[in-house]
C-alpha cells in the first residue's frame, strides 16, 4: 500500500507541475523587445580603363617614335605614356598601379635593359601611390621607360627584339596604414 500512495503522490505531483508549465498555472515569463533601421551599406568602386585606345612613345628628345619601325642603340631610351581613367570610391580606398606584361626576359639579355616602375601624373602633378578617391573619375597619366644601357658589351643584342605587346596597367586596393 505504501508503494502505491507513493505512485499517486508522485503522479499528483507530476500533473500540477505539468498544469503549470503548460498555461494552467501563474508561472510568469517577462520578455519585451525592441528594433532599430541602422541604414544601408553602399560599397564603393575601383577602376581602371585606359583613357586613350593607345599610348605614345617619344624618344630622349620627347620626339615620337614608331615603336614598330624603331631600331634602338646602346644608349637609347624610349619613353611609353598611356592616360587612364581611375575611379576610386570609398571612404577609406586606396589603391596602387603597377604594370604587367613586363619583365627583364622579353628578349634582351637583362643585364642589357632597364625598364622603370610607371610614374604617374595627373595633370602636370606628380602623384605617387597608393592612389587616394578625388570624389569622381580622374585621368592619370603613366609613363615606363625602356632603356637600351650603354653599358651594353660588343655586339651584345643585336637584331634582338623587345616584346611590348601585352603591357597592362593594373589598379590594386591596398590597406591604409592605421586600418586592420
Amino acid at each position: 500500500m505504501k508503494n502505491s500512495t507513493l505512485i499517486k503522490g508522485t503522479a499528483a505531483i507530476a500533473v500540477g507541475a505539468a498544469l503549470l508549465l503548460g498555461g494552467g498555472g501563474t508561472l510568469a515569463n517577462w520578455n519585451a523587445s525592441a528594433s532599430q533601421a541602422p541604414g544601408t551599406i553602399a560599397a564603393g568602386d575601383l577602376n581602371v580603363v585606359n583613357a586613350t585606345s593607345n599610348g605614345t612613345w617619344t624618344d630622349r628628345n620627347g620626339q615620337p617614335v614608331t615603336i614598330g619601325t624603331y631600331k634602338v642603340v646602346p644608349g637609347d631610351k624610349l619613353t611609353y605614356t598611356q592616360d587612364l581613367t581611375v575611379t576610386l570610391v570609398g571612404d577609406k580606398m586606396a589603391a596602387n598601379i603597377a604594370t604587367t606584361g613586363i619583365s627583364a626576359t622579353n628578349g634582351f639579355t637583362p643585364a642589357n635593359v632597364s625598364v622603370s616602375a610607371p610614374v604617374l601624373t595627373v595633370g602636370e602633378d606628380p602623384v605617387s601611390n597608393p592612389l587616394k578617391p578625388t570624389g569622381s573619375a580622374q585621368t592619370v597619366t603613366a609613363t615606363i621607360t625602356f632603356e637600351f644601357l650603354s653599358s651594353t658589351a660588343a655586339r651584345s643584342d643585336v637584331n634582338a627584339t623587345y616584346n611590348f605587346n601585352n603591357v597592362g596597367f593594373t589598379l590594386t586596393q591596398v590597406t591604409q596604414s592605421g586600418l586592420s
